[in-house]
């Protein structure tokens, strides 16, 4: 993909990664990633943008971002990618962070450069996850930028929907499926229906968990083995996802039913 004018482009020439301790990229992620939230992790891996001037240290190298890769959750994951692969062969990107004010491609030249390293030191991976999601308005764009295939959404790849919950209104808050779960012992709609007026409420809200879009970038070692990758695959590619829109579900409003302690017309 060509540069478009009037765009402000990185000096990728500065831009290098490298290990970083854990406890520091815990603490960019927390406090500046839009989850706040730390995760699992395998490499922390530091951005940094080389500066001309050099610090009262003589240090030219300045911390920007990192990436954090870790191991997939959940046993089944290595081989809903790629037959045959395992749990050492697979790694996913669960935290991406660059500072604003180094270019509309910083994050997508940092994040190249992180699959090259990961192929220099870990010649066990082949194979990068990743998740783009669409509730958080994310169709993946960086993923775009730097060639990952495309396999479609969750609920392409799920038998059963989930569900979110709001109390309040159609707007929301939505209560995550997962936590339906833990608060209400079940996610049945009729289930829902005596258990949430038992609690008190007259109507609720519900939509289909927002999809989330998975990626997939291969870090084969020569062409050979990238062609035995990808005769493996077990889904198949899409085009790119082009709006967030596309991928929203409608929201069901429901009425509970009345404790059966309680008067209906006391109730309503």
């Amino acid at each position: 993909m060509g540069k478009v004018e009037g765009k402000d482009y990185c000096d990728v020439s500065r831009v290098s990664v490298a290990p970083i301790a854990k406890s520091i990229a815990q603490d960019i992620i927390v406090k500046k990633h839009y989850t706040h939230a730390w995760t699992a992790c395998r490499y922390a891996l530091g951005i940094y943008y080389r500066n001309d001037e050099k610090d009262v240290f003589g240090n030219d190298q300045q911390l920007i971002g990192c990436a954090i890769y870790g191991f997939p959750v959940g046993a089944k994951a290595p081989t809903s990618v790629c037959e045959g692969l395992t749990k050492d062969n697979i790694l996913e990107l669960t935290r991406l962070y660059v500072d604003d004010g180094y270019g509309s491609n910083i994050e997508s030249n940092a994040l190249a450069k992180t699959f090259e390293w990961i192929k220099q030191n870990d010649k066990n991976i082949k194979v990068l996850l990743s998740y783009a999601d669409n509730g958080q308005g994310h169709l993946g764009g960086i993923y775009k930028a730097t060639n990952w295939r495309y396999e479609g959404y969750s609920s392409q790849m799920n038998l059963m929907p989930n569900y979110d919950i709001s109390l309040t209104g159609p707007e929301g808050p939505f209560i995550h499926s997962r936590t339906v779960f833990n608060n209400w012992g079940s996610g049945n709609l009729e289930h829902l229906k005596k258990a949430i007026g038992k609690d008190g409420y007259k109507e609720f809200w519900r939509r289909r968990s927002p999809d989330k879009h998975r990626y997939i970038q291969l870090l084969p070692q020569n062409k050979k083995e990238k062609k035995d990758l990808l005769s493996r695959m077990k889904q198949q590619e899409y085009p790119y996802p082009s709006s967030v829109a596309d991928y929203d579900y409608p929201i069901e409003h429901h009425l509970t039913y009345p404790p059966e302690d309680s008067i209906e017309k006391t109730f309503w």
